[in-house]
């Protein structure tokens, strides 16, 4: 039976938080200890030059998390841990992948959009400030899913957009190459812990300035913890859970039942100081363990360079580079010593096909068809469909003799008697 490849990765443009591995790192570290499961791990340090500009923080970043991964658990002797840098197939298949994403897919992007909303907003050009490596990134995040064809990618809610936009660049390149070159990666979402809360109630995020350092020390967790905010509520007067950022973080490290009765205590009217503390000792029991191992291996820069050098040469020899050899015939780049000789009077005769229906969708979301001839004209164009039922429906009824005209676009009608001689070679 073929295991279920599941990949995740964290960008190292700050230090590992919280939020990174309640919602990211754990699960994944707990997937991987599950039978039947192939795991990929990758520090995505391509990604962190769209966010950064600091190569410094870039390195230190990269070392940080994956010393943090090591600390949680990760065995690397039982999963592919990798930087994503370490694999040249990568930036090559987001190539390949950007030759058939449509533009208009990337700027449906909500990162690309928010920026296009802020500079209007500020009066500036609609495209000040962003890079093409900003835009194209649901290109290259595609290229690390489908390079291992993962089935799972755990992510947060904020990126199942790009999980989508995943899934219809690997459709269009199925169709136009023909075969089933890329699986159909899906989304995992944690509800409960998919987003975590910062020290102020937002997303906790590096942008913000909300985080609480994963191993930070003791003292220094202790004071963050302190500064959560909340709200003016006296001692003794119920307090609710939902919307809590002190309430949030602690269930997202805590049991089912020390969960419900911390959701108790709130009712009772716990003081804001009294949760803070037990949010600040749980914290630091779960912590503690792998704070020492993480401060071990952070002294080891050398040691974690040869996990990840090592684990990158072995999934390229098993995976990433036969992938892209086979990826490269299937897109025409071929060594032209492997071409076959035809001779002159039998080249066109060799260039013929029988004359075929191709379905597709495009960018817009909309289902279409085209007619291409045994010489690879196009004579047929369809409109826009919202179903691919119809699609098939309607070349249906056009090989049976229907009338074909009010389905397609005139503009792309070569000839009637080149339509209905393709349809007949098909039909015979």
């Amino acid at each position: 039976m073929t295991s279920q490849r599941i990949l995740t990765g964290i960008t190292p443009s700050g230090t590992p938080h919280l939020g990174n591995y309640a919602g990211a790192i754990r699960p994944a570290v707990e997937a991987s200890q599950r039978p039947g499961v192939e795991s990929f791990y990758f520090l995505s340090d391509y990604h962190a030059l769209i966010k950064t500009d600091n190569p410094e923080r870039v390195q230190r970043s990269t070392l940080e998390i994956a010393a943090t991964w090591l600390a949680a658990g990760l065995r690397p002797e039982r999963v592919w841990f990798y930087r994503q840098s370490d694999i040249p197939e990568i930036p090559e298949l987001a190539w390949l992948l950007a030759c058939v994403t449509g533009k208009g897919l990337l700027n449906r992007a909500h990162a690309y959009k928010a920026i296009l909303d802020k500079n209007e907003a500020s009066g500036e050009e609609p495209d000040a400030g962003v890079s093409m490596g900003l835009f194209m990134y649901p290109v290259l995040m595609a290229a690390d899913i489908l390079m291992f064809n993962a089935h799972k990618v755990p992510v947060g809610r904020d990126q199942v957009q790009h999980l989508e936009m995943a899934r219809d660049i690997a459709a269009s390149f199925n169709h136009r190459y023909g075969g089933d070159h890329f699986v159909l990666p899906e989304a995992a979402v944690d509800e409960s812990v998919a987003t975590l809360p910062g020290l102020d109630g937002r997303k906790m995020s590096k942008s913000y300035d909300n985080t609480i350092p994963l191993f930070a020390p003791a003292a220094t967790l202790k004071k963050l913890v302190l500064g959560i905010v909340t709200d003016s509520k006296a001692p003794g007067e119920p307090k609710e859970t939902e919307g809590c950022a002190l309430f949030q973080i602690f269930q997202a490290f805590a049991t089912p039942e020390e969960t419900e009765a911390m959701r108790t205590r709130f009712a009772g009217g716990i003081a804001w100081g009294e949760a803070k503390e037990a949010l600040f000792s749980k914290l630091e029991s779960v912590i503690a363990p792998m704070r020492a191992r993480y401060e071990e291996l952070i002294d080891e820069p050398a040691r974690i360079e040869q996990v990840l050098k090592s684990g990158a040469a072995a999934l390229r020899a098993k995976y990433a580079t036969p992938f892209i050899a086979r990826l490269r015939k299937a897109v025409g780049l071929r060594p032209l010593d492997h071409i076959p000789i035809v001779p002159p009077g039998e080249r066109i005769k060799a260039k013929t096909t029988q004359p075929q229906f191709k379905q597709y969708r495009e960018s817009d979301g909309l289902f279409y068809f085209k007619l291409i001839s045994s010489d690879g004209r196009t004579l047929m164009q369809s409109r826009g469909f919202t179903s691919p039922l119809d699609v098939g429906q309607t070349i249906a009824d056009i090989k049976k003799g229907k009338d074909y005209k009010p389905w397609v676009e005139r503009a792309s009608i070569i000839s009637d008697a080149d339509i209905r001689q393709a349809i007949d070679a098909m039909n015979n």
